[in-house]
């Protein structure tokens, strides 16, 4: 009798697809994404812990924990207010924040095209290195590949991260309620008009910089106090506030209402976007999260929110409604609604 395990095929017909080839604008957070994970991964791969689609894994292992993994490609590589090594960092950290979890461990993996200078790679190390201690967390393994000339773009950097989560977290779209509060911690759309700021040429009075950032001390804050309280944290990195908004509407079956007038956008990034022809609610943030919070407590939620760093222009922008499940609804600065979905196709590419 043969030692060896037989291999299991299983039989896996792909399902019908609206497209036959993959775009950019499947990379780019909002329709197409959404219809290439739909119709791939969450279901051929379904399981409990992955059917929850939030920005990591919330895991039982000798405690509870969480796990989250992304990959950065961002072109330029130095960008005003950062570079894709802090970036990588301060992105994984933030996913297992909206976890409730506070970090401990990264992998750290790069995809190097041969060509790249020294100093270049060696200034993306130092802000990695930066990023981890202002983060709390240690680089414990990873890997390295270099690829061909033209086989690339520079560097590509993949970060996993595994946290422990807070004792008092009870993140989940789940315990969405029509009446909870929405709450966005700042100003909206900095890291994407940063970077196309620079790819364009464009200059402002103000240099717009990218708002990337570790969230976790605020946010682990926000749930030492506020515990089941906040029902939902999250991050609007690509796609956009518009996109995560809709997704979160889709996932817990409630409708969403938002108001122009309640959601700031710095001055600049006002114009850069009006200039490009760009609207802020779909460019992607990297410093910024949104709350989901009970209505009674929604006050004094802000009110210590905007007593943070990360929290000075936080505004509360909307409510979770019983009226049109699924849908997405903003109140214009002169008072017409209109219906919001998810961005349709790829607005910036290479940004995160």
């Amino acid at each position: 009798m043969s030692n060896k395990t037989s291999k299991m095929q299983l039989q896996c017909p792909m399902p019908k697809l609206d497209f036959d080839v993959i775009t950019l604008g499947h990379g780019s957070g909002g329709v197409l994404t959404n219809k290439l994970l739909d119709s791939g991964v969450f279901d051929l791969l379904k399981n409990p812990v992955l059917d929850e689609r939030h920005d990591g894994a919330t895991l039982n292992l000798n405690g509870r924990m969480a796990f989250s993994t992304d990959s950065f490609l961002v072109s330029p590589l130095f960008f005003p207010g950062g570079n894709i090594g802090e970036l990588a960092v301060n992105g994984t950290v933030n996913d297992l924040a909206m976890c409730g979890a506070t970090p401990r461990y990264l992998s750290l993996s790069f995809i190097i095209e041969e060509g790249l200078p020294m100093t270049e790679f060696w200034d993306i190390l130092v802000s990695i290195k930066n990023a981890c201690t202002r983060a709390g967390v240690t680089v414990v393994t990873g890997d390295t590949k270099v690829v061909e000339k033209g086989k690339g773009d520079k560097i590509f950097i993949n970060t996993s991260g595994i946290g422990e989560i807070h004792p008092k977290a009870n993140i989940s779209t789940r315990n969405i309620k029509a009446g909870d509060k929405i709450i966005i911690s700042g100003q909206v759309a900095a890291h994407g008009m940063a970077i196309m700021s620079v790819r364009e040429g464009l200059e402002f009075e103000a240099q717009i910089e990218s708002d990337t950032t570790n969230l976790n001390p605020t946010v682990i804050g926000l749930i030492a106090e506020f515990g089941e309280h906040l029902h939902l944290v999250t991050d609007p990195t690509r796609g956009g506030v518009a996109t995560v908004l809709k997704e979160i509407a889709l996932a817990a079956g409630v409708g969403i209402e938002i108001a122009h007038n309640n959601i700031p956008v710095a001055g600049p990034v006002a114009n850069a976007c009006e200039l490009l022809g760009l609207d802020p609610l779909y460019v992607a943030n990297e410093g910024v999260f949104i709350s989901f919070v009970a209505a009674a407590f929604a006050e004094d939620y802000l009110a210590a929110l905007q007593q943070t760093p990360d929290g000075q222009h936080a505004r509360i922008m909307g409510e979770a409604v019983n009226d049109h499940p699924g849908q997405v609804i903003l109140e214009s600065a002169i008072g017409g609604k209109r219906a919001i979905g998810m961005l349709p196709g790829e607005q910036l590419p290479r940004i995160c």
